[in-house]
């Protein structure tokens, strides 16, 4: 049996997938695959390793990709079990990022968990490997080709962490009386037995954003598990995802994004990363709108939390819900049943021995 499955879609143009297969030559060596490269091949792949390779072009359109992921989201199982990383190239300083998190996205309701981290771009010009590179003191493929690496080893080593009693942090910054995502969560923590949970809001209080400190004032402070500007995301935040297992982000669906508190906490948690990493820690989110597009705020999360800054990805990790006036949320046919199925899934990803 092979070690792992890469799904490499078609392209149609073979100049454009040179570098890609250098990157994949050198992230893979020691390993075996199966590739599956078009939407015949395609098939149900529980309980296996799973990396994505992408080329895309100056279009950031891959045609068989778009196939694939078709198919993927019309079988909401066929990932179940599988653990799974993305490596995009790119032919423009575009795209890369938005096809990889909505790649993620679809595959992690079909079932994938992703380890932190899980995405390795190369942008046309590869000056998103600059700081890698700097860090490295290599030039910028040498730093692509040895993140594809490490990104490979990551997936094959992922061993998701379990906890007997697991430390919840719910973050929101929703009003409590007129909040549906908020009485959704508290219909959802009710199926959390043997849990120790945390609530803080951000709603109330000023969240100053971050503005880009210089990197060497940003890990001064970051180093002692702080940043300058202080305040509630230092005095109360950071301590508590430094003790917690998994993270829940109750996200309301503001003009397709999150809030603004809450985009503020995911910018500021750049100081924390100097002093400790998440990649033990689980994300989880809820999110209802209003009207549509819950999959956007996911995606948003999945790119800012899972891809930069490393919490565990476990399979469908958000609970997404239309409703409009207050508590029409607790009303929609079948909530409860959804509820009890997504703490169940929150559970069966943290608990254990």
């Amino acid at each position: 049996m092979s070690d792992l499955i890469m799904i490499r879609p078609h392209c149609r143009e073979s100049e454009k997938t040179k570098r890609l297969s250098s990157i994949l030559d050198f992230s893979l060596e020691g390993y075996t695959y199966d590739t599956i490269s078009t939407v015949e091949e395609f098939r149900e792949l529980k309980n296996n390793k799973i990396l994505f390779a992408i080329s895309l072009g100056e279009s950031g359109i891959n045609l068989e990709l778009y196939g694939l992921i078709k198919m993927i989201r019309l079988n909401r199982s066929c990932f179940e079990g599988c653990v799974g990383g993305i490596i995009i190239d790119g032919k423009s300083e575009l795209f890369t990022k938005s096809v990889g998190r909505e790649l993620a996205f679809s595959a992690n309701l079909a079932g994938c968990t992703f380890p932190g981290k899980p995405l390795v771009e190369g942008t046309a010009s590869l000056d998103n490997f600059y700081i890698v590179a700097k860090l490295l003191d290599v030039d910028p493929l040498e730093a692509y080709m040895h993140s594809g690496r490490v990104l490979a080893e990551h997936i094959m080593g992922f061993d998701p962490p379990k906890k007997k009693k697991p430390k919840i942090l719910a973050l929101h910054a929703s009003h409590y009386r007129k909040s549906n995502t908020l009485e959704l969560w508290n219909l959802v923590k009710k199926h959390l037995d043997n849990c120790e949970i945390t609530e803080i809001s951000l709603r109330n209080g000023t969240i100053l954003d971050c503005i880009g400190c210089p990197y060497k004032t940003c890990r001064y402070f970051g180093e002692s598990a702080s940043c300058i500007y202080g305040g509630v995301i230092v005095d109360q935040v950071y301590p508590t995802i430094i003790d917690c297992d998994a993270l829940v982000m109750i996200c309301p669906n503001y003009n397709d994004a999150i809030s603004a508190n809450l985009a503020a906490f995911i910018n500021r948690l750049t100081a924390l990363l100097k002093y400790s990493k998440f990649y033990n820690k689980y994300l989880f989110s809820l999110i209802v709108s209003g009207y549509s597009g819950s999959d956007i705020v996911a995606q948003q999360l999945i790119s800012g939390l899972n891809m930069n800054k490393t919490f565990i990805l476990p399979s469908r990790f958000a609970m997404m819900e239309t409703a409009n006036s207050p508590g029409s949320v607790l009303k929609l046919e079948g909530i409860e049943m959804r509820v009890k199925d997504f703490a169940e899934n929150i559970m069966n990803h943290i608990c254990g021995e």
